[in-house]
């Protein structure tokens, strides 16, 4: 009980104790607040917003929950199990070998040339699995489990490194410039897979000399991950 002057300390959201939980109980085990956090591209602040609103975690934020680490939204929001995807209507992350890499591929495109418009969570169509020290010779890390996707790329705006319909593999958990490289971005509509360069000011730059010279990258552009490399196993950066 609160002493005289106190205020009681509000308990936990029921979303936000199943999101932990669930969290913990990963292959590779995501534990306290700062730690989800920065699996979700979210802040702490946001979460311990969640912890004591009385909606508890968002919508968007279940779901994305459900897109980068594989816990079912539906649990978190409404209890209903199973607490981690993976039935007979989707792709299994736990039909692999506990010592490989999972990467799933989403139904979405990232234009390369025209932006292309996705629906905010897109389907899980596939799965590959890697070895974990490949992954971590490419990214320097094995990330959290749904951090990395598969998504196709659609146009030649980065030819030749990239070709038309090639599946391409993205760390989501890079959200802004993380130094040279190809990036999956939005500079306001759709989705695009473009490198970009730091000349002082960040410059977007199509690989496909034809596209023209690289220009500044626009104020409000948003940077979806960072692409490492592709289904042909090859590295990018």
């Amino acid at each position: 009980m609160a002493s005289a002057g106190q205020c009681p300390m509000a308990e936990m959201h029921s979303s936000m104790k199943r999101l932990y939980a669930a969290a913990a109980q990963l292959d590779s085990p995501i534990r306290g607040q700062s730690a989800v956090a920065r699996a979700l591209g979210q802040s702490p602040q946001t979460l311990k917003n969640w912890e004591s609103r009385a909606t508890g975690v968002s919508a968007a934020g279940a779901n994305k929950a459900q897109q980068m680490l594989g816990i079912s939204s539906t649990w978190i929001l409404e209890a209903q199990p199973p607490m981690l995807i993976g039935g007979p209507s989707s792709v299994s992350n736990s039909a692999t070998q506990c010592d490989y890499v999972r990467v799933q591929q989403l139904d979405a495109e990232a234009g390369m040339g025209e932006a292309v418009e996705n629906v905010d969570y897109p389907e899980v169509i596939r799965a590959i699995d890697f070895e974990p020290g490949y992954i971590r010779s490419i990214v320097g890390f094995v990330p959290a489990p749904g951090r990395l996707r598969l998504i196709t790329g659609n146009g030649d705006s980065m030819q030749p490194v990239i070709q038309p319909g090639d599946a391409v593999v993205v760390d989501t958990g890079i959200t802004s410039f993380d130094g040279d490289g190809i990036y999956l971005i939005n500079m306001g509509n759709g989705q695009q897979i473009k490198r970009l360069l730091d000349r002082g000011v960040i410059h977007v730059a199509s690989d496909n000399k034809s596209y023209g010279d690289p220009f500044p990258m626009p104020d409000g552009t948003l940077i979806g991950g960072k692409v490492y490399l592709r289904n042909r196993i090859e590295r990018f950066n």
